[in-house]
């Protein structure tokens, strides 16, 4: 394994905090979709809320207490990607979000699997997580539930709508520019391995 991929010792364990935080976050994922589409907007609010904490959270506690696991960084990308699908899904059936804003995304995310596919086929179950990548899905997860709260007619509605615009182009930008860093990381990566070979 190349140097390189991580900062951080990855161990094999299973039953850590940050783990058990990535499996909380996958298991709201269903009952998340169900309040958007059946429009509990206040309990769809608080689950994308959790949602956002526990991803900072998790990472922090794995960083700062040597808990990074091989385990957690094949359930953090899952979480996050589940997280974002199901809200582009319930946003844009509820007509806040357009289709081709959705399209845009899962476009990214095809990139992405070609991209993890390549590293796989390499000996590589997955990619460093970068700065770009976490900030792009913290500008979505800010974005998603302002537009939410923003597709209504009060004040708080008007306050939210143009700052949750704000996020979710600035988290749409920073989601391409993570994917292209990923894919010229992986380019090094590779090209390590034939010089290795050499």
């Amino acid at each position: 394994m190349p140097e390189e991929r991580s900062e951080h010792a990855v161990s094999q364990r299973v039953l850590t905090v940050p783990n058990v935080l990535s499996a909380l976050r996958l298991v709201g994922v269903p009952v998340f979709l169900w309040a958007i589409l059946t429009e509990h907007d206040a309990l769809a609010l608080v689950l994308l809320a959790a949602s956002g904490i526990t991803d900072w959270l998790d990472g922090t506690i794995a960083r700062r207490y040597g808990l990074v696991s091989r385990l957690g960084q094949l359930l953090d990308p899952v979480a996050d990607r589940l997280y974002i699908a199901s809200t582009l899904f319930g946003l844009a059936w509820r007509d806040i979000m357009p289709w081709w804003l959705v399209a845009v995304l899962l476009a990214r995310e095809l990139f992405m699997a070609v991209v993890v596919l390549i590293a796989r086929r390499h000996g590589w179950l997955g990619l460093p997580v970068h700065f770009a990548g976490k900030a792009a899905t913290f500008n979505l997860l800010y974005a998603f539930p302002l537009l939410l709260l923003g597709d209504g007619d009060g004040p708080a509605a008007r306050i939210a709508e143009p700052i949750a615009w704000g996020f979710a182009w600035w988290g749409v930008s920073l989601y391409w520019l993570s994917g292209i860093l990923y894919a010229m990381q992986l380019r090094r990566l590779l090209a390590v391995d034939r010089a290795a070979a050499a």
